[in-house]
């Protein structure tokens, strides 16, 4: 059975503008609020992220290919992720105005009206062993709605979204897949192509700036990635600094790729004990590093705390999550685990790493942490890490 809560759409609350405040469900305890969120003066106070910037057209993808780098973008690539664990993203090869179109075919859906919106929603009904309809509702991750809700004490996001698997194409569930506005689909089908090619061409050179072969970490995630795309919605709040737009949390993927509002800010990331806004970028993608990446690694790329923060207007993003194949094993990659360098991740299958972040994101805790993936060793300062890979990989 689903929660009471589970069917209620943040956008239906936010609706006509005479809330106040918002419900107590969203409301955070005091120590957790960003307090920072909104306002001119408390915007001048908030710290704007310096950060990274790859050309990922000088990063070979694969042999033959007629681009060439000379180390520099390479040896830049593995600074971000190890610095920041995220970077924005030039080169990719998409034009501002599909871009464009991405956005707006989705502010068009998250603006139909609700039963519109509802023919696809995340409550489905329920059914016994046999698979026969046993009167009530369950949540599913894909489809329409808000994220999964298992307590009353739970404190709810501010956001709705749309929540699809993309890849491999064969198992797309395309009762999901809105058929309105009708440019959506074929978007989304563009947009899955060229964004698995940055994904693929980063994921090649990060394996490279380690001293490994290109195919070092795509033999590890396989052909057919698993792949979701999330449409997310952040409604206009009247009192961001009472709520999260996304709570605190890592990524499931080995890399993410993020289009966001070219308008409206939001995004933090967690640096050093500090919240830092992520600039408002353009034609520009950001691409985060996630949980798996930080495993397969052992640690030598660790996946950033990320969040996101509300304001009075309205902000969407889209964005693509790339994971192993699920039958693939998930495990520190043997070439960067040594006397120096322990394991310092478990072993297990993709598949009970991706089904446990929805109880861990539901729990508000990191993957790694509710699944208890870690390894407890005398941790290493991040520079001692750095150089044992680099020993090791040599």
């Amino acid at each position: 059975m689903v929660h009471p809560a589970q069917g209620q759409m943040v956008q239906d609350l936010a609706a006509g503008g005479e809330l106040g405040a918002p419900p107590s469900r969203y409301v955070l305890r005091e120590k957790d609020r960003p307090v920072a969120a909104a306002g001119a003066v408390q915007a001048a106070q908030r710290e704007l992220a310096a950060i990274p910037t790859i050309d990922v057209s000088r990063l070979a993808a694969e042999s033959g290919d007629d681009v060439v780098d000379d180390g520099g973008e390479a040896a830049k690539l593995r600074s971000a992720l190890q610095s920041w664990g995220l970077f924005a993203v030039t080169g990719h090869g998409m034009p501002e105005p599909f871009l464009d179109e991405i956005l707006a075919a989705t502010r068009e859906f998250f603006h139909l009206p609700p039963e519109e919106k509802e023919r696809y929603s995340n409550v489905v009904a329920a059914a016994d062993a046999d698979g026969v309809g046993a009167g009530g509702e369950r949540f599913q991750p894909e489809g329409y709605g808000i994220d999964r809700v298992d307590t009353d004490e739970q404190i709810l996001d501010w956001c709705d979204r749309l929540y699809l698997q993309v890849q491999p194409e064969e198992e797309r569930r395309l009762e999901f897949w809105p058929e309105h506005p009708a440019a959506l689909r074929g978007l989304l089908e563009e947009y899955t192509r060229r964004s698995e090619q940055v994904f693929r061409r980063v994921l090649a050179a990060t394996a490279r700036s380690l001293g490994f072969g290109e195919e070092f970490f795509g033999d590890k995630v396989g052909e057919k990635v698993t792949t979701y795309a999330r449409f997310t919605y952040y409604p206009p709040c009247p009192r961001p600094e009472l709520v999260y737009g996304l709570k605190p949390h890592t990524d499931n993927s080995v890399l993410t790729v993020l289009l966001l509002d070219k308008h409206v800010g939001g995004l933090q990331l967690l640096k050093d004990g500090r919240w830092l806004d992520i600039p408002v970028l353009t034609n520009e993608l950001l691409v985060v590093a996630g949980d798996e990446i930080e495993i397969m690694s052992n640690g030598v790329f660790m996946a950033p705390v990320h969040r996101v923060v509300t304001s009075e207007r309205e902000r969407m993003s889209v964005v693509m999550f790339y994971q192993p194949e699920p039958h693939k094993e998930l495990a520190p990659s043997e070439e960067l685990v040594g006397e120096e360098r322990p394991a310092m991740y478990k072993k297990l299958k993709a598949k009970a790493f991706g089904d446990g972040f929805w109880d861990a994101f539901a729990a508000g805790e990191r993957t790694i942490d509710f699944l208890k993936v870690k390894v407890e060793h005398q941790q290493q300062q991040p520079e001692a890490a750095a150089a044992a890979a680099v020993s090791t990989s040599a």
